[in-house]
């Protein structure tokens, strides 16, 4: 059989990983990648579970290790810098590293068997029987075997080939904002977290610098764009309004920061997540965007579907809904629990608040509790 090809929209977490096992499944892979390169923020993100299980088999544990944070708890403080309740992190085998590392990491591991497209996107698919016609916004038209969208909650192949984001994407109630500060993180082992009813501020060590994650609690904003930077910063201005701890520093940092980043916490539904010769990964196909899982069920589902379009690789249709029947199974759990985790983290109430840092001092949260800065998984 000739080898087939593979376009991946993505150059992400799944991206990547997906093009790495396409190729050893005997496809020909190529990434195309908006940004013109590596784009990612350097917010902390989780491989551990069956993610970890794919990077033992990609050779890469060993440079995830060298990458990882150095966090090792959960500090929660109140207006005044003063410790009210703490959780222990770590202890399941995974690893916490920023993302932009794990980016780089698996893009360094695909890249001498798949061709990268950075600086460019996808405005138009057209499938047949035998394949899928697509043009790019700078790069000439092409013809591909397969198509998959693995680039983000804000998906252009899912929006090209579904349906307008909104019949898909479900606003949780939350907003989460981070911002790369310029120095390291006072506490180089624990993320500091401050609350008042219905907002957090976490301050992450990460590695080198710090990263400062606002999260808050608020209405679906009509019209509102990822990319409006200004409208990003009015919002967190609005939303902290009267915080205390470090809350005021900080937005001052914000109203000056050209590297802001915010976006909606949103779950991700669709019936099924291909049509023909076009399918979906990642926070594409079912975003769980509070916590650094979406890293772990990126990995895990593009190594899924690798491997099931390689068992047939001439019924892309079949291997597409083992791939979904298999995935659904890791993806659903995380999705129902989103809102449960979004009350430990941000206690709407002054009430909640008290119950939760008296847990603290009780029992662990919840382990996805740890997982406190956004991660754009896909």
């Amino acid at each position: 059989m000739t080898e087939q090809t593979a376009l991946i929209s993505g150059a992400g977490v799944a991206g990547p990983t997906l093009a790495y096992w396409l190729a050893r499944a005997g496809f020909r892979p190529t990434v195309v990648e908006r940004a013109a390169g590596l784009r990612s923020s350097g917010s902390p993100v989780d491989v551990r579970g069956p993610a970890s299980r794919v990077a033992e088999r990609m050779g890469i544990t060993a440079k995830l290790r060298e990458a990882s944070t150095d966090a090792t708890e959960l500090k929660f403080v109140d207006d005044a810098g003063r410790r009210t309740g703490r959780v222990a992190l770590g202890g399941d085998g995974g690893i916490e590293l920023p993302r932009t590392d794990l980016a780089a990491i698996l893009h360094d591991a695909a890249r001498a068997d798949a061709e990268f497209v950075f600086h460019d996107s996808i405005t138009g698919l057209h499938q047949d029987g035998g394949g899928v016609d697509v043009t790019f916004e700078r790069g000439a038209d092409r013809r591909f075997d397969l198509v998959i969208g693995a680039d983000g909650l804000h998906s252009n192949v899912r929006r090209l080939a579904f349906g307008p984001e909104h019949a898909f994407v479900e606003h949780m109630g939350v907003y989460i904002a981070t911002l790369p500060l310029a120095e390291a993180a006072a506490d180089a082992t624990s993320i500091v977290m401050y609350n008042s009813p219905g907002r957090a501020l976490a301050i992450h060590p990460s590695r080198g610098r710090g990263i400062a994650a606002f999260m808050f609690r608020g209405a679906a904003v009509p019209g509102f764009d990822h990319r409006d930077s200004a409208l990003h910063k009015r919002m967190l201005a609005e939303a902290y309004e009267g915080a205390g701890w470090r809350v005021p520093e900080l937005l001052e940092r914000v109203r000056e920061a050209e590297d802001l980043y915010l976006d909606s916490v949103s779950r991700v539904r669709l019936d099924g997540w291909s049509s023909g010769r076009i399918a979906l990964a990642g926070d594409a196909a079912s975003c769980v965007s509070l916590f650094g899982d979406g890293s772990t069920l990126a990995m895990a589902g593009a190594y899924t579907l690798a491997e099931e379009l390689g068992r047939t690789p001439g019924d892309p249709a079949s291997a597409f809904r083992r791939y979904e029947s298999s995935h659904r199974k890791l993806v659903e759990p995380k999705q129902r629990n989103v809102s449960a985790a979004a009350s430990l983290l941000i206690p709407a109430t002054r009430g909640g608040l008290a119950a939760r840092n008296f847990g603290t001092r009780l029992l662990p949260l919840i382990t996805a509790a740890r997982r406190l800065v956004p991660a754009r998984a896909a």
